[in-house]
Order: structure tokens, then C-alpha cells, then sequence
């Protein structure tokens, strides 16, 4: 059953076309990944599913309802959460702080926000260091950061916008394991990642964009052999390295 439809999207801006007629499905406790090419609208068509752009055209469906036109807050309320590229904690704030921040979307009293946030604070491998503040933490914590605090609103789909980007290969394994954890408890991912083999190991459905258009859907299998996308993406060395090392694995 899917969690997110989108229906048709296009976002223009003037004669720029971003996204043109995009439709996927979201099913409910998968992870899906969103690949392609800088510019491929990756980005543009996450700010319309989390409710910071208004798309052109088309609809979208978040749990059986339209959430097309909804601004970003409502979104959020119903259980769409998004991260960012680039991370902007609460600075002056402590780690913990930040994750309060995200509990109290959903009116949680004092009590119960803490609870959620020192919950989100395990997830996200954050542990110890609830009293730091947010500004002096390397860049992976600051991701781990974002992440614990979009959890702490209790979403049932969490959206990562390139949440591995620019991580040690440690801290990507890292990030793998806690995704794959996610999951385990019943929370749907839709991903923005550029490191093809994360994503290949981590997603159960890969939806391929190119200069705004949408040219494949599939199992990680199914794209990695996809012609349409080794060339608009992919490219062949990766694809041979995938043959190299038996294919796409998964470790569920």
C-alpha cells in the first residue's frame, strides 16, 4: 500500500522546467531511493512533496489524503518529514535542545518531548552527547543532528535530502546501519543520494530522475542494469564495478 503518491508533478519556474509529469509511489516500511545527474530535479521535487514549493501541476497523496497545496508545517503535522543538503542546527543550542525542538511539533508536554528526544538521540547514535552545543559538532554529527530532530516529530515518512553527503566511509556505514534501523521500526524512507552504492544497499525501489523526467522505476538490480540510466548517470565503470563485486547486495 503506498504511503506517497505523486501524481503527475511538474514545477515550473518561469520557462525552466524542473520537474515535468513525475509519478512514484512511496509504499508503506520501504526505503526508496531518488537518483540522478546534478540538476536532475532531485531537490525541487522534495521541496514539493514537503509542502515548500506549490507544484505547477499535478497531485500528490500523503496516507490517503491530498496534500498538494498544504504549506510545509501541515505536511509535517501529517507525518512527512523532511532534512536538508546543507544542515543548519540551532547553533547556540544544544544537541539536545535541537531534538526538543522537532517533540514539540506535535504539542508533546515537557515530559513526553524528552522521552522522544532521548529515544531519537539513540536512533541516531547520538548518545552522550545531549549537552554539546549543535554549532561545534563535525559535519556528520550535524546530519545525525538533523536527522534525530526530524525523527523527534514522530513522522512516518522521513525524507533525506543527500544525508550522506560528504561523510567518512566510517560515518556513511554508519548512516547505512541507522536507516536500516529506521525501517526495522516501521518508518518509510524516501532518499536523495548520490553515493550509488549506499543507496543500492539500503533502497527496495529506485526511481530515476534526468533533466526533470522521471526515466526509470525498479529494484536496485533492475536500474543498475538499466541502459537509459547508465548513460544518463550511472556510467559504465560503475556498472562494471557492480559485476565486479557480484551485483547489488542487500543486508536486511
Amino acid at each position: 500500500m503506498a504511503l506517497l503518491e505523486v501524481r503527475n508533478l511538474t514545477m515550473k519556474f518561469g520557462s525552466l522546467v524542473a520537474c515535468n509529469d513525475v509519478s512514484f509511489d512511496v509504499e508503506k516500511g520501504s526505503v526508496v531511493g531518488l537518483i540522478g545527474p546534478n540538476g536532475a530535479g532531485k531537490t525541487t521535487l522534495f521541496n514539493c512533496v514537503s509542502g515548500f514549493y506549490k507544484p505547477t501541476s499535478g497531485r500528490m497523496f500523503f496516507d490517503g489524503r491530498e496534500v498538494t497545496n498544504l504549506p510545509a508545517h501541515e505536511v509535517a503535522r501529517r507525518g512527512a518529514v523532511r532534512t536538508f543538503q546543507v544542515v543548519r542546527p540551532l547553533k547556540e543550542m544544544t544537541v539536545m535542545d535541537n531534538i526538543l525542538v522537532g517533540a514539540f511539533l506535535r504539542g508533546a508536554d515537557a515530559d513526553t518531548a524528552r522521552e522522544v528526544a532521548e529515544e531519537c538521540l539513540c536512533l541516531c547514535r547520538l548518545e552522550g552527547m545531549a549537552d554539546n552545543l549543535a554549532g561545534g559538532l563535525p559535519t556528520g554529527y550535524k546530519k545525525r543532528l538533523e536527522m534525530a530532530r526530524a525523527l523527534a516529530t514522530k513522522p512516518s515518512l522521513l525524507m533525506l535530502d543527500e544525508a550522506m553527503a560528504g561523510l567518512t566511509t566510517t560515518e556513511i556505514r554508519d548512516s547505512i546501519e541507522i536507516i536500516r534501523g529506521l525501517k526495522k521500526g516501521g518508518i518509510t524512507l524516501l532518499v536523495v543520494e548520490h553515493i550509488m552504492e549506499a543507496v543500492m544497499s539500503i533502497a527496495d525501489k529506485v526511481v530515476v530522475l534526468d533533466s526533470g523526467v522521471k526515466i526509470a522505476e525498479g529494484t536496485p538490480q533492475q536500474i543498475v542494469e538499466d541502459e537509459k540510466v547508465i548513460t544518463a548517470y550511472l556510467g559504465a565503470k560503475f556498472t562494471e564495478r557492480m559485476k565486479r563485486t557480484g551485483g547489488v547486495t542487500r543486508n536486511d
